[in-house]
């Protein structure tokens, strides 16, 4: 209610400010031009004074002298001027624009925009410019410091500076930072892979002929790296290869050994494709058994294989895969089986408390769930499993 009350008060300030001065539109103009003939006149003699005095140069004296003259003849012309009558035939118009506007903007407003949203304080948006801010200039220092080391800079604060662009979203100054150490003794798949996905992200989407030279080195460094195997999948799609780009989707997912995060996403990329080739549909069910809805959720032995699965396979391409799961349940809050999916990623990634908040927003929609519903207790148990972590 507070904020129809401010809009109506602001809306008639508006209207006014619009209409006030055309009711004044036949009174007498000020006659302003006298006042600033006379300050003109006091600027003259201060510079010709400064000169004679010599606290200024001849040339700059003289520019001024020329400047203040001018101003001085269009003041005086002005002068002549004012008594002349202002136009009266738009008066009419104006009023009409004055009360429209306020009317419109209201409408347009309930027509598009988010009446309902409600409001961020003041104090959370300056909390959130200040990290922003803060974390932009530990950025910039960082590579500054890379940059400036004679010995080119450790590939591990490079990497970390490549890590910092791409949750920013500034994938392009990422793979530049990618770049850097692409080419040394001690790069592994994972970077590599990672160093593709900045170039995909920069190009929207596409992967250049130089992304595709990446994902190819990345590949042959490690054929069982996830992100690898995606992005060549991705690569062969875009060239017209959509039956080989299956085929090593489905491959990958016939040898994985346990549950991981990135098989979901393998899983719809494969059908994805398949779609368009004619390739028949695959399940997650068929490779990961536990993920079935009516399943309580990765064992033990689950568990643990896919938290000791190399920083290689887990790294670069699980954390954007589970990224893309958390923004998907953003959009789709009442996906429970989602929830416990989101859940248990966190927890192969050692994130504890994001892995609680999942299981604890799973437990919310799960209320009403038969009390036999086997999804229950692997709820209660992720959450235990979060909280001792």
């Amino acid at each position: 209610m507070m904020f129809w009350i401010i809009l109506g008060i602001l809306s008639v300030i508006a209207i006014l400010t619009l209409i006030m001065p055309l009711w004044r539109a036949n009174q007498t103009p000020v006659e302003w031009q006298s006042e600033a003939l006379a300050v003109y006149a006091d600027q003259l003699d201060e510079v010709q004074s400064e000169a004679q005095r010599g606290l200024i140069p001849a040339n700059d004296a003289q520019a001024a002298i020329v400047e203040i003259k001018r101003r001085m003849l269009a003041a005086n012309r002005d002068e002549k001027s004012a008594g002349k009558p202002a136009p009266q035939g738009g008066r009419g118009v104006l009023v009409v624009a004055a009360l429209a506007t306020p009317m419109l903007a209201t409408a347009l407003y309930f027509t598009i925009g988010s009446p309902g949203t409600p409001s961020i304080p003041f104090a959370e948006r300056q909390e959130e410019r200040a990290s922003a801010a803060e974390v932009t200039e530990l950025t910039t220092r960082l590579l500054n410091r890379l940059t400036t080391d004679p010995d080119g800079g450790a590939t591990e604060g490079w990497d970390l500076l490549a890590q910092a662009y791409m949750r920013m979203g500034q994938y392009e100054d990422a793979a530049n930072a990618f770049g850097a150490i692409a080419d040394r003794s001690d790069v592994t798949s994972s970077t590599l892979s990672q160093y593709a996905e900045a170039l995909i992200a920069s190009e929207n989407g596409i992967v250049t002929p130089k992304a595709s030279r990446i994902i190819d080195r990345a590949h042959d460094l490690n054929p069982d790296n996830p992100a690898a195997v995606y992005y060549k999948a991705v690569a062969l799609d875009q060239s017209g290869d959509g039956a080989t780009a299956y085929d090593l989707l489905v491959a990958r997912l016939n040898s994985a050994d346990s549950f991981a995060p990135w098989m979901e996403v393998f899983v719809g990329q494969a059908n994805t494709i398949g779609e368009k080739s004619g390739r028949p549909r695959v399940d997650l069910a068929s490779f990961a058994p536990m993920m079935q809805q009516d399943a309580p959720g990765p064992s033990a032995a689950d568990m643990a294989a896919a938290s000791d699965l190399s920083e290689e396979d887990r790294s670069a391409f699980i954390r954007s895969m589970v990224a893309r799961l958390a923004s998907r349940l953003e959009t789709e809050p009442d996906d429970l089986d989602g929830w416990m999916r989101l859940g248990r990623a966190y927890g192969v990634l050692g994130e504890n408390d994001n892995a609680r908040a999942a299981y604890l927003r799973a437990s919310d929609l799960a209320k009403n769930l038969d009390s036999n519903d086997p999804r229950l207790p692997a709820i209660a148990a992720g959450i235990t499993r979060s909280e001792e972590g």
